[in-house]
């Protein structure tokens, strides 16, 4: 009972901490940045559409709750690349650990970075390019810690900067995340999450991007002068995400877990969705979800969410010794997502567990 009473109280004290994240917000659409926050680089949680809040563990905790931090067995590492919107052009990859500490702590750092290609130079005079180009550096570094309490509830938080760039503008701020999972049942086979992610400070572009010419006329001479100009504030997307997950054992060898998951946006419509993952001897794992955003629809056009649809993704795991299944693992990870524009996203992630 006791542990129960622990998760509602961190449900509520995130609710104290962001009111707005609690409700769907499409009328502040359009009003954040930093929108590379929200995406997942991780191929194992993303087949399933990130929806694993309450059952995440490991580096890719550190994307969606870092609770699951504190659940990793030992050291894990794990590299990732994906293809986000398949030809756009834009490229991520992804580096993180995750470790042990002590009996029942985890600590873990991750690194994503974007590649936009180059993009050519364009002037009001030469509109179809000046023959230059530029490439923008989206990059955010994590660093997380959870703590597991008893074995059946685990709390965790996570500092990470985030920095926006190109050669003569540049923004960046701090933000903070923070989750709980608790498991229950008589094989730990009940998993419910919540997490808050992306509370922090706005960002502002500054740099000599921002300055231009401008002719002033004084008298009867005009001359040159340059003016800076003030770039707006923007905030992050903050984000609210309340999930669970049941598995059912089959037998020694197979499982398959059901997971629902809720998400409320503070600068856009809440989602819903759920998924199903079918693991044998935790070698090779299925896995499919559907995310669906409220009020919208794919007939409404451009205003149609980007990820409302299905999910699917594979692993192929293999532990470097059979008959010690303690001696460590290695495992390859595929996700692919649909998406209403382009051609999907596909992930693709590479995991050593020590």
């Amino acid at each position: 009972m006791n542990r129960i009473l622990y998760i509602l109280l961190v449900a509520v004290s995130f609710g104290m901490l962001t009111p707005q994240a609690f409700a769907g917000n499409p009328d502040r659409q359009g009003e954040a940045g930093a929108y590379e926050l929200l995406i997942n680089p991780w191929a194992r949680s993303a087949g399933l559409h990130t929806m694993t809040t309450s059952s995440i563990t490991g580096v890719e905790a550190m994307r969606l709750n870092v609770a699951g931090v504190g659940r990793v067995d030992g050291l894990e590492f794990y590299g990732a690349h994906s293809i986000y919107l398949q030809s756009t052009g834009i490229n991520i990859n992804s580096f993180g650990f995750a470790s042990k500490i002590g009996e029942n702590g985890g600590f873990g750092v991750t690194i994503m970075s974007m590649d936009f290609g180059d993009i050519p130079v364009t002037t009001g005079n030469q509109p179809e390019g000046t023959g230059a180009t530029f490439s923008p550096t989206f990059l955010n570094i994590g660093v997380g810690y959870s703590h597991v309490f008893e074995n059946k509830v685990s709390v965790g938080i996570l500092f990470r900067g985030v920095s926006e760039r190109i050669a003569d503008l540049s923004a960046g701020t701090f933000a903070i995340d923070a989750g709980v999972q608790y498991v229950t049942g008589e094989n730990d086979n009940f998993k419910f999450g919540i997490s808050l992610r992306n509370v922090g400070g706005t960002m502002e572009f500054a740099g000599e991007g921002l300055t231009v010419n401008r002719q002033v006329p004084i008298g009867s001479v005009t001359y040159g002068q340059a003016v800076e100009q003030r770039a707006a504030e923007y905030e992050l997307q903050s984000q609210l995400n309340i999930g669970a997950s049941y598995d059912i054992l089959l037998g020694t060898t197979g499982r398959f877990t059901l997971v629902g998951n809720f998400t409320s946006n503070a600068f856009s419509q809440d989602q819903l969705g759920g998924g199903a993952e079918f693991s044998f001897k935790d070698m090779l794992v299925l896995r499919g979800g559907y995310k669906y955003e409220f009020g919208s629809t794919l007939d409404n056009g451009q205003e149609a969410p980007l990820y409302t649809g299905i999910s699917a993704g594979v692993t192929l795991e293999v532990p470097f010794n059979k008959d010690n299944p303690e001696s460590g693992r290695f495992g390859v990870d595929y996700a692919y997502r649909t998406t209403k524009l382009f051609g999907g996203t596909h992930n693709i992630g590479v995991r050593l567990d020590l």
